[in-house]
């Protein structure tokens, strides 16, 4: 393609125009710039179109340039006519602002040869907003909606408006610690608040006198205008927000965008689990003095457990809250465990699909990992309520038809009285209720499946009986939330144990105990005036 580099002037003639090449002190050196056109591949519709820049100071300026933009032509094939386009609509486009830069040769070869973008410089959204479209085609919608929760609340305003190849740790350590510094000022408005609004109540039940009811309005005015109570972003949410981040940016490497991933490289410190504990008895009353829960991952006992079952026993969600107590399968599990899935011969059950909610609608969707996607095997009294429950499905069914009414046949094993698909939300209403009801320490319906972890080690297992119970895909995920549950009722188990030794006597404190066995063996020892030895003291 034809190009050149020329000497040119911007004087105009006594009619205005430009007189270019025709100018007569161009035959000075100082006079004037030096300038450069060159052909590009015509458009695609056919039109022709050229690069030309001037403002060079040498021709020697000029026709390095000049060399830089043939180089770039000569990326593409001779045969390749839509490559030829692609870097046609790149110089084209650079050609329009004067003082843009000429594109790397480098970068350009990588983005042309991996069919990227050549006329535009991709940002941290950019990205983000291709990742979360490619994650939509291959994922849960649950998942991404989690992801887009982040990108949308977090990442974009934090970090979209940097160019992806100029994304380092700093940038992404900065954004996690304007996090904290948010954190903080949210924690000194919510006390701000929570002070104001204790001026602004009158606590008593009397209407208050004139002169209080203008000071309640002028506190009120002034709480009025005082930022409203915000949540702040928590430990493991920056976690969250930090996965996302990550998972990103490893897209943006596979997709050779960037080499290097500095989500990687961010300290935010270590994420804490949080720790399943038993309702103990001084937990329960201490819970019913204050009102306030010991922790946010509580679990019953088995008595505790027993005494929910029995309450729920005549509501026809009976058999969905024995066998996730029993065998620890998450509610969305549940909901959408089908018939066909249960070999009552092998007395197990496979999980193999769920029901979740997408905002507030319910969706079908795969378990939530390969692992969750197992046979869990049930005991007998299970079996039995399964049975029975079936049972009082195929009745509700035959009723409804006889008088007409619409069933569907969805194939759930826990369903709506028409057959149709249970909302999850459904299952922890009644579950709410159930436990209102029945006046028992609160747990969430989540914290049943924490509970079956609990009957793993009631039953004599180990930390490994409940991975395989719960289908965990790693030993420290079992170990990290259950651990210190373990510890308390091997405990417990240890003092039931050391309990079940029948003994002539009983004490009732530990000093009385130990001076009344004492001298019960001294007494006892006493043969022909001989005194046996003393046993060991633990």
């Amino acid at each position: 393609m034809k190009g050149s580099t020329y000497r040119r002037c911007y004087c105009r003639g006594e009619d205005g125009k430009a007189l270019n090449k025709a100018c007569p002190q161009l035959s000075s050196r100082r006079h004037g710039v030096w300038a450069l056109r060159q052909e590009l591949p015509p458009r695609e519709d056919g039109t022709r179109r050229s690069f030309s820049r001037s403002g060079y100071d040498t021709a020697k300026d000029a026709q390095t340039d000049l060399d830089k933009v043939r180089a770039l032509l000569d990326l593409p094939d001779t045969d390749d006519a839509d490559g030829q386009v692609r870097i046609g609509d790149l110089l084209e486009e650079v050609s329009k602002d004067k003082k843009a830069q000429l594109p790397g040769l480098e970068e350009t070869r990588r983005r042309f040869r991996t069919g990227l973008k050549l006329t535009d410089v991709m940002t941290v959204a950019d990205l983000l907003d291709e990742w979360l479209e490619a994650k939509g085609k291959s994922r849960r919608a649950t998942t991404v909606n989690g992801y887009r929760s982040r990108v949308n609340y977090h990442l974009r305003d934090g970090l979209g408006h940097h160019r992806l190849d100029r994304l380092n740790v700093g940038h992404v350590q900065a954004f996690f610690d304007s996090i904290d510094d948010r954190n903080e000022v949210i924690r000194a408005e919510n006390e701000a608040r929570r002070e104001q609004v204790a001026k602004a109540t009158w606590g008593k039940r009397s209407r208050p006198p004139a002169a209080e009811a203008r000071r309640l309005a002028v506190e009120r005015a002034r709480l009025g205008e005082m930022p409203p109570f915000r949540r702040i972003t928590g430990h493991a949410t920056k976690h969250d927000i930090r996965r996302a981040l990550r998972t990103a940016l490893n897209f943006a490497i596979g997709r050779q965008y960037i080499t290097f991933n500095p989500a990687a490289h961010v300290d935010i410190g270590s994420a804490k689990r949080p720790k399943g504990m038993l309702w103990t008895a001084e937990r329960v009353a201490r819970w019913r003095e204050t009102g306030v829960k010991p922790g946010p991952v509580m679990v019953w006992t088995p008595e505790q457990l027993g005494a929910f079952l029995d309450a729920a026993e005549g509501h026809r969600l009976y058999a969905f809250f024995h066998l996730v107590a029993h065998h620890g399968l998450r509610r969305g599990e549940g909901v959408g465990q089908d018939w066909t899935n249960v070999d009552w011969q092998a007395r197990t059950i496979a999980v193999a699909k769920e029901i979740v909610t997408d905002g507030w609608t319910p969706i079908e969707t795969d378990p939530k990992t390969d692992g969750s996607a197992a046979a869990v095997k049930l005991d007998r009294g299970t079996v039995a309520v399964l049975a029975a429950h079936r049972e009082q499905q195929n009745a509700e069914r035959a009723a409804r038809l006889e008088q007409r009414l619409p069933w569907t046949d969805t194939g759930k094993m826990f369903t709506r009285e028409d057959g149709t698909w249970l909302h999850p939300e459904m299952v922890s209403d009644a579950f709410r209720e159930i436990v209102s009801a029945a006046d028992l320490p609160p747990i969430n319906l989540r914290d049943l499946r924490h509970g079956a972890a609990a009957l793993v080690k009631a039953g004599g297992g180990d930390i490994h009986d409940a991975k395989a119970k719960l289908r965990h895909s790693t030993i420290s995920l079992t170990s990290d939330t259950y651990m210190e549950l373990f510890e308390e009722y091997e405990e417990a188990l240890t003092e039931r144990a050391a309990a079940a030794v029948p003994r002539a006597r009983r004490s009732v404190s530990g000093t009385a105990a130990h001076a009344s066995l004492t001298q019960a063996s001294h007494d006892e020892g006493q043969v022909g005036g001989e005194t046996s030895p003393d046993l060991p003291s633990n």
